[in-house]
């Protein structure tokens, strides 16, 4: 049986190469795993899924596990790369029996009518969003890949990549500056992953916890990947010059140990990033129209052309850019509408499930009655 104590075969000093302490394992993993630990089932972390089957490492190294016994119709409780899991490890392949309860999820709405959350990562503490400086900078996607991470429940960090392509040290400050406008609140970081700029202190920022990295196709998360893990464990394709776009060279959600500590969630190239329940995330994001937003004369003001609105008299006195509120209300309406669907959504499944037990009940009762006599 597998000892849940932290300072068992997972501690960093039992020599072992797969060691769960290196994938994040703390006493409340373990404490949320004991359980499980009595029924002969062994904790792991999924670092990859695929096609229904998961890659998920364990105390006594990484092994290949069928999730069959935990899809449920529910896309949200879907095994993803980042869960914990307990796992019997005695068969081929070995089966996971149960995820435990996320600590952080990310997630995006999907395209489907049904209004389904994604889950992208498990258990992030960081979520490092990347933006290429090779196309001109996209400051709405900022703020919607920034509410998708406060979202989540993970620590956003913003990173600048291709650096070395903006050689004017003014000119890059004034890139780290807008974006930071952007994002009250999260740290802006430049770096180059042809030079080194900047990758030292990305590293030691990511040295604790799990990172998961985001961003659009083309934007070098692949080779800024490479660059943390120290070697070439990702697929590099070139961008197209006409858009500044490339093609998604990450087809799966990796995870992998950084050897200055802490591991990482690659992710493909997201085009893409559907909001989904994010209503707390997107008061994160703008957090200053929030803050504004308490000052206003009316509880109930839609900051347009009500008296007293301190959001727009901010705007009036330029301490609050126009473009930043009708990106707040453009995702607050996405949410909105979001919401609305899902509301709609259940209400057609309740209404199917009363047809359904109505039919029950009425081919009880006429089973009940009996077959009914000719005259």
């Amino acid at each position: 049986m597998f000892n849940t104590s932290t300072e068992s075969s997972d501690s960093p000093d039992s020599g072992s190469p797969h060691t769960l302490t290196a994938y994040g394992w703390d006493d409340g993993w373990a404490d949320a795993f004991a359980p499980y630990a009595v029924q002969g089932l062994v904790p792991g972390r999924v670092v990859r899924v695929d096609r229904g089957l998961c890659d998920v490492v364990t105390p006594s190294g990484t092994v290949r596990a069928d999730t069959e016994l935990v899809t449920p119709r529910d896309p949200m409780r879907i095994v993803c790369t980042g869960d914990w899991a307990a796992v019997d490890a005695e068969g081929d392949p070995a089966y996971v029996r149960t995820l435990l309860p996320r600590r952080t999820a990310l997630v995006r709405s999907t395209s489907s009518k049904r209004s389904d959350g994604q889950v992208l990562a498990a258990n992030a503490d960081h979520a490092v969003i990347a933006v290429s400086l090779a196309a001109e900078l996209d400051l709405g996607r900022v703020e919607r890949f920034t509410a998708l991470a406060w979202e989540s429940g993970a620590q956003p960090l913003l990173v600048l990549t291709k650096a070395d392509l903006v050689p004017d040290p003014a000119a890059l400050a004034h890139l780290v500056s807008d974006t930071g406008t952007a994002a009250p609140g999260v740290r802006v970081l430049p770096v180059s992953s042809a030079t080194g700029e900047g990758l030292d202190e990305l590293r030691a920022l990511l040295a604790s916890g799990t990172s998961v990295l985001l961003g659009q196709s083309g934007a070098g998360k692949s080779t800024l990947a490479n660059a943390l893990v120290g070697r070439a464990v990702q697929d590099v394709h070139a961008i197209r010059d006409s858009d500044g776009k490339g093609r998604h060279t990450t087809t799966t959600r990796d995870l992998l140990p950084l050897p200055t500590g802490g591991v990482l969630i690659d992710t493909p190239g997201l085009r893409g990033v559907g909001l989904w329940d994010a209503e707390g995330g997107v008061a994160q994001a703008f957090a200053e129209i929030e803050e504004l937003a308490e000052r206003c004369r009316f509880p109930d003001c839609a900051h347009r052309a009500e008296p007293g609105c301190a959001v727009l008299a901010a705007i009036d006195d330029g301490s609050l850019p126009e473009r930043r509120l009708e990106s707040y209300r453009k995702l607050l309406r996405e949410n909105e509408r979001l919401a609305a669907r899902t509301d709609a959504r259940l209400r057609a499944e309740m209404r199917r499930d009363w047809k359904q037990r109505q039919a029950l009940g009425r081919h009880m009762m006429e089973r009940k009655r009996g077959p009914m006599r000719k005259p």
